[in-house]
C-alpha cells in the first residue's frame, strides 16, 4: 500500500507538473506548413493568476521533482536534551565570556537562527534527545531561560544517524570554530580511530575527507602526557605544533620524566595565575622550559614580565606584550578577539604609560 507521503506527492505533482501539449490547427500540407500557427487570444473575463500563489505553484513543483528536500524542525525544552557522550567539545568550559557573541545573537531575535543535530533517546526516560552538534547553542539558550528568565526554546533538527556518522557530522560542523581548541579535536579523534575504523587512521582520513599528515600529527597531541597538557594552562592555547617539538624529547624516558616533573609546577603555577585573575604564561614560554627541563635544567618561575597576555575586564585576550632590550616592547594583536576597538586602544595606553614610566 502506498504511504500517506508517496499520495500527497503524486497528487502534489499532477497538480504542480506541466499539463499535456494541446494541438491547435494541425499543420497541412504546402506552404501553410511552414507557417506556425497563431497563438489563441487569452479570454478577456480569465482572471489574473495572483504572484503568491505562481511562487507557491512553483515551490510545490520544486519540491515534487526533488530539488528541495523538506525537513521539519523542532523548538524544545533543552531540559530535555542531553550531549551526546562522544560530543567533542568540553561542556563545563563554556561560560558567558566565551559565548559572548551567541548569546548577543540570541538576545537580539530572540530566537535561534541555526538549529542544532539531535537524535531520538530511548534510554533514558528524564531525555527525549541527545545533541550531535550544537553544544553551544544548548548552552547559550540554557543560560538564557535559566539565568535570564527568556522565553526561548532550543531550535533541533532531528536525524537518524549511527554513530559513526554522527561523528562525522559533529566533526564538520566544528572542524572551523575557533573555540575548538586543537587537543579537543585530537582526543575526539584518538577515540574515533579505534571505535569506527578499526585502528586504521588511513582509513579515517579517507572518511574525513583530510591529510593523513594532518592527521597524524592531531593524534601525537592527543598522546601528549595530562601533565604536559595542563602546563598550558588553556586548552586553546595547545596546539599540534607543540606536540612536534616536544615529541622527540618525551621518547627518551629520563627526559620525560624530568619534563613531567617541571610540567606539574608550571600548572600549579598556572592554576594560581588564572585563580588571581591574571593571564597564563604563553605557550613559546612554556615549550623554552619544558625543554630546558628535558635537557637537565631546573624548571624555574617562567617570568611575568617576559611575555604576558593582556586582557580587557572580560578576560578576552587582546595581545600579547613582550619586553625587549632597550626599554621596548613588542606587541602581537589578538585580531579575531571578541572586543571592542576601544579595549585594544585602552590597553595600549595602559602598556605604553607603563613602560615610559619603567614600572
Amino acid at each position: 500500500m502506498a504511504s500517506t507521503t508517496g499520495k500527497n506527492r503524486s497528487i502534489l505533482a499532477g497538480l504542480v507538473g506541466d499539463a499535456p501539449p494541446t494541438v491547435s490547427n494541425p499543420p497541412t500540407s504546402g506552404a501553410a506548413e511552414s507557417k506556425p500557427a497563431p497563438a489563441p487570444a487569452p479570454e478577456a473575463n480569465a482572471p489574473a493568476v495572483p504572484p503568491r500563489v505562481n511562487d507557491r505553484m512553483l515551490g510545490l513543483s520544486r519540491l515534487t521533482s526533488g530539488d528541495y528536500e523538506e525537513k521539519t524542525l523542532k523548538l524544545v525544552d533543552p531540559a530535555r536534551c542531553r550531549m551526546w557522550s562522544r560530543h567533542n567539545r568540553r561542556y563545563a568550559l563554556l561560560n558567558p565570556s566565551n559565548t559572548a557573541e551567541l548569546l548577543e545573537g540570541l538576545r537580539a531575535q530572540n530566537r535561534q537562527e541555526f538549529p542544532a543535530v539531535v537524535r531520538r533517546v530511548t534510554d533514558d526516560p528524564a531525555f527525549d534527545y541527545e545533541v550531535i552538534a550544537g553544544a553551544r547553542r544548548h548552552w547559550a539558550v540554557t543560560y538564557l531561560r535559566e539565568v535570564e528568565h527568556r522565553e526561548i526554546r532550543y531550535l533541533v533538527d532531528e536525524r537518524d544517524l549511527n554513530d559513526e556518522q554522527a561523528f562525522r557530522l559533529a566533526d564538520i560542523e566544528n572542524r572551523a570554530r575557533r573555540d575548538l581548541s586543537d587537543y579537543e579535536r585530537a582526543v575526539d579523534y584518538r577515540d574515533a580511530v579505534e571505535a569506527y575504523y578499526g585502528g586504521q587512521p588511513i582509513r579515517m582520513a579517507e572518511r574525513l575527507e583530510m591529510s593523513r599528515a594532518y592527521l597524524s600529527r592531531l593524534l601525537d597531541l592527543a598522546k601528549l602526557p595530562p601533565e604536559i597538557v595542563a602546563a598550558f594552562g588553556d586548552l586553546l592555547l595547545l596546539r599540534e605544533n607543540h606536540s612536534r617539538e616536544l615529541k622527540p624529547l618525551l621518547a627518551d624516558p629520563q627526559a620525560k620524566t624530568r619534563m613531567i616533573a617541571a610540567a606539574k609546577k608550571l600548572a600549579k603555577d598556572q592554576e594560581a595565575r588564572q585563580a588571581a585573575g591574571e593571564a597564563v604564561v604563553e605557550p613559546r614560554a612554556i615549550i623554552a622550559l619544558l625543554k630546558a627541563a628535558a635537557h637537565g635544567g631546573q624548571a624555574q618561575k617562567p617570568p611575568g614580565e617576559a611575555a604576558r597576555v593582556v586582557t580587557n575586564a572580560d578576560k578576552v585576550a587582546l595581545f600579547t606584550a613582550r619586553a625587549k632590550p632597550g626599554r621596548k616592547l613588542v606587541l602581537e594583536l589578538s585580531l579575531d578577539a571578541k572586543a571592542p576597538d576601544a579595549d585594544f586602544l585602552a590597553a595600549i595606553q595602559q602598556e605604553l604609560a607603563m613602560l615610559r614610566s619603567g614600572v
